[in-house]
């Protein structure tokens, strides 16, 4: 008779979960999955990646429509937005996607599926439903949500990114507390539906985490389009007026006072811990998350936490690598480690902003010496025929003048980076790059460019030069206009 239960019991099925248990079930394991909400897929799937994504391509749209004179081409009379259609259409993108997350996929790769809310009672039990359950090795993958707002803001009505893709109708105005890449997607996507939007940020940049000269250029092009920006702000009093939400700012130019029909929160993100009785079982965590090895072991071995509840990488496809990690440990008993070096993520504002490795502000951190090669998409002929010439690519060399990153603020930007993903991550040299042939005119010839304006610093070098006409004998450029 088996000592446990399971040999994997998996809480969670978000990104991180969904790979262990797809991974360990077709791997042979007898694989149980326990999932607290009605639904497979986790945030990214209903709340996060996917609506927005969705939301953001109909925004993008109905912007290009308002602005299609830019084109040559005839004004259109656009109508006011009904945001219930768009709401609709956000749910039938998550139904499609839903079909590969369904309980019925998972069931026939072998997978045991069940809803509730677990507890650990010990190191192998969880309890549902009043039974306990067993397995050999447990993974925490509950994800994360956002996090509340505290002060003077607690007691007020307010949106996360749960409410704000189901809404009922456009708001009339919105104010968005925080301006991180979920805050500044939402700024612009609903600017340009036509909501007058404000943007309340506590430090003085936008995009804490990106270089400051990107993240400016950002906020200009939002402002260019209507978005209203209060950095180094907070809101000292909040309070409800009829249908209205009343707030008093406090900003450098003095107290400000704005009545807005919604707030959006998005300072940060939680880790969804409660009620799992982790202290219970002596699993070191906090309020940021719990604390994981590179092989996603928790304090007790056994037990493994991939994804956004470890508070390391919060994103989709973080998780997903994680949860490989995880299966490699825990299936095959391989000390396999996440490998963070190239973990490349993109904020879909436009134009987009994309980051592979390290840029500026982590290298100062890191105390590395580098030096910065630039290409702005305004020399790129096909950012010119579309009319999309705002932004740059930037990367970045050590002193053996090897990668340390990459970042490109521009059209596709997302796309752009996985060229990159394939370079940093296979250990190809920049001649190769350099050298390669991409089709005219592409965006994607930016990467190209990067990579030959650093080699002909060493190609047309004077000593090169002077080599040559010493051995071809050449005669000189010639200086005659």
């Amino acid at each position: 008779m088996a000592k446990y239960d399971y040999d994997l019991g998996v809480i969670g099925g978000g990104a991180a979960g969904l790979t262990v248990v797809s991974g360990a079930a077709q791997l042979g394991a007898r694989t149980l999955l326990i999932e607290k909400e009605p639904a497979l897929g986790g945030d990214c799937l209903h709340f996060g990646c996917v609506p927005s994504k969705t939301l953001i391509h109909s925004a993008n749209f109905y912007h290009r429509l308002k602005s299609c004179s830019r084109f040559g081409l005839p004004a259109v009379d656009i109508k006011e937005v009904d945001f219930a259609k768009i709401a609709a259409r956000i749910r039938s993108v998550i139904a499609v996607i839903q079909e590969h997350d369904s309980v019925a996929r998972f069931c026939g790769l072998g997978v045991e599926v069940r809803f509730g809310a677990p507890r650990f009672v010990d190191e192998h039990q969880v309890e549902l439903d009043g039974k306990l359950i067993s397995a050999r090795s447990w993974v925490i993958a509950t994800g994360s949500s956002s996090t509340p707002p505290r002060g003077a803001l607690a007691n007020m009505p307010y949106l996360t990114n749960k409410e704000i893709f189901s809404l009922d109708q456009l708001p009339v105005s919105l104010v968005i507390l925080g301006a991180g890449p979920i805050a500044i997607e939402m700024a612009q996507a609903f600017c340009r539906l036509g909501s007058q939007v404000t943007v309340i940020q506590r430090s003085g940049q936008i995009l804490s985490k990106e270089d400051s000269d990107l993240a400016n250029d950002v906020m200009a092009s939002l402002a260019a389009e209507g978005v209203r920006f209060l950095l180094n702000s907070t809101v000292k009093e909040a309070r409800t007026t009829g249908h209205q939400q009343e707030l008093l700012v406090t900003t450098p130019a003095g107290e400000e006072t704005l009545l807005v029909e919604s707030v959006l929160v998005a300072q940060g993100r939680s880790p969804n811990i409660d009620g799992l009785g982790l202290a219970e079982i002596g699993i070191t965590h906090s309020t940021a998350g719990i604390a994981v090895d590179n092989r996603m072991r928790t304090s007790h071995s056994h037990i493994y936490a991939p994804g956004d509840v470890n508070g390391n990488l919060q994103f989709t496809h973080a998780a997903g690598h994680e949860g490989g990690v995880v299966v490699a440990n825990a299936i095959f008993h391989l000390p396999r480690q996440v490998n963070r070096r190239w973990m490349p993520w993109c904020t879909y504002c436009d134009p987009e902003l994309a980051s592979i490795g390290m840029n500026e502000k982590r290298a100062k951190e890191a105390g590395i010496s580098y030096t910065v090669w630039t290409e702005d998409f305004a020399a790129n002929d096909r950012a010119m025929a579309q009319g999309e010439e705002l932004g740059r690519l930037k990367m970045l060399l050590d002193e053996k003048e090897k990668p340390l990153g990459v970042q490109i603020l521009g059209p596709a930007a997302g796309e752009l980076l996985a060229e990159w993903v394939a370079v940093l991550n296979g250990g190809m040299k920049l001649t190769t790059l350099a050298g390669a042939i991409h089709p005219y005119p592409t965006l994607a010839e930016i990467n190209k460019r990067v990579a030959g304006s650093y080699l002909s610093t060493k190609i047309f070098s004077p000593m090169v030069r002077k080599g040559l006409k010493l051995i071809f004998q050449l005669q000189g450029p010639n200086s005659t206009p």
